[in-house]
């Protein structure tokens, strides 16, 4: 019984104590957009084109439409649209615009009012389409309608990736967090998001590694098209991490990056609140194929709350290995809480932390199942569909 103690034990310290070096090494070289460096003006102010679709976000828009004209950065223009809003979303997009372009004479602030939704597209993709077809910028900023910038964001951002010569930026948001379920919450899902997502491997080209951001995705007009713009992903529930993944299968340069305070997004109310924003993107990411998900739920399980379990059960000094891992654990907790407003101590939760989010994706699997499909504000799209997209972009 010692051996297999020992065993499981040092499996789990092993990939822990893997991880954990991968992430102190890999995230010295994941830039931080607040650093005096990049506080400048580009040589050439590119044009942006900031797009932001909305459905029913009436308490959100307002304040985050102002953050975008207010940036600091000139050459832009901002296409909002309403995407078949049931509340006062249009309304305020239009006061924003005529506020804005009254602050700003010149900067072009256009609001696309829809009504109807075609058939075979999400209503985020079409939107985020339709817009992307009237931007005139070299760069397209596809964003959220509950983010808010600092008035440097896009200033930092541009200098970046010009310099860095990249063809998409994800910017990493700061969480507003308001309660103990969405520290919790989220950070179980940034202990997943470090093994699903390497942020420093996506800069490299051999790597598979990608990410994407529906809160900042910063991508080239020209790449966006080459890869098809969301024309090519206009069933993807995940369209943000979808986008990340054409555009490196595609050969293009792109790169994640920091910036603590540049972007604030309130990703949900209370714990609930996150689960109930996965529980419609889990089983997407997995590409709706349950054997997948029952795989993942039985890893987040081994690896996260083995490790607490077998400081328990184990005897003796085959403690051992469980130890390291729990403290490869803690270490990783203390690093994230220097870029989050998640403190380290939520490392003594981490098994429940996690347990969040295996509950979430259960919960993904169960009512995407059970409704045939993903049902979203106010709109079902049917499995069958969804699960048809999601083959034909691998």
């Amino acid at each position: 019984m010692h051996i297999f103690w020992w065993l499981l034990g040092g499996v789990l310290a092993a990939v822990w104590m893997d991880r954990l070096q991968d992430a102190a090494r890999g995230m010295r070289r994941v830039a931080d957009i607040t650093q005096p460096e990049w506080d400048r003006f580009p040589e050439h102010a590119s044009r942006v084109s900031i797009v932001v679709p909305a459905r029913d976000e009436q308490e959100h828009v307002e304040a985050a439409l102002a953050s975008f004209a207010a940036q600091d950065y000139h050459n832009l223009e901002i296409i909002a649209v309403d995407d078949r809003s049931r509340d006062s979303t249009g309304e305020i997009m239009e006061r924003a615009a005529a506020k804005a372009t009254a602050a700003r004479p010149g900067l072009r602030f256009e609001v696309l009012h829809l009504r109807e939704l075609p058939a075979g597209w999400l209503g985020k993709t079409h939107a985020m389409w339709l817009a992307a077809e009237r931007a005139t910028g070299d760069w397209i900023l596809f964003t959220d309608a509950d983010v808010k910038l600092r008035s440097d964001t896009l200033r930092r951002a541009i200098v970046y990736a010009e310099e860095a010569k990249v063809d998409h930026l994800v910017l990493f948001p700061t969480h507003a967090l308001e309660s103990i379920g969405e520290r919790m919450a989220l950070a179980g899902f940034g202990m997943l998001f470090v093994f699903g997502h390497r942020p420093w491997k996506v800069s490299d080209p051999q790597a598979k590694d990608s990410v994407g951001m529906g809160s900042f995705n910063l991508v080239r007009k020209s790449t966006y098209e080459t890869i098809g713009s969301f024309r090519a992903l206009r069933l993807q529930v995940v369209e943000d991490i979808k986008l990340g993944e054409r555009v490196k299968k595609c050969g293009f340069r792109q790169h994640s990056v920091l910036g603590p305070g540049l972007l604030d997004l309130h990703w949900g109310r209370g714990g609930r609140g996150i689960v109930r924003n996965l529980t419609k993107n889990l089983f997407a990411v997995l590409d709706y194929r349950w054997p997948r998900a029952v795989g993942a739920c039985l890893m987040l399980a081994a690896l996260n709350v083995v490790p607490s379990l077998g400081l328990w059960l184990a005897p003796a000094w085959s403690k051992a290995g469980f130890a390291l891992a729990v403290a490869a654990i803690v270490v990783l907790y203390a690093g994230m809480s220097r870029t989050s407003r998640i403190s380290p101590a939520y490392a003594l939760l981490h098994p429940f932390n996690s347990l969040i989010i295996a509950y979430a994706l259960v919960r993904s699997v169960v009512a995407t199942l059970w409704h045939g499909g993903v049902l979203w504000r106010g709109t079902k799209y049917s499995l069958r569909e969804l699960r048809g997209e999601s083959s034909s972009t691998e």
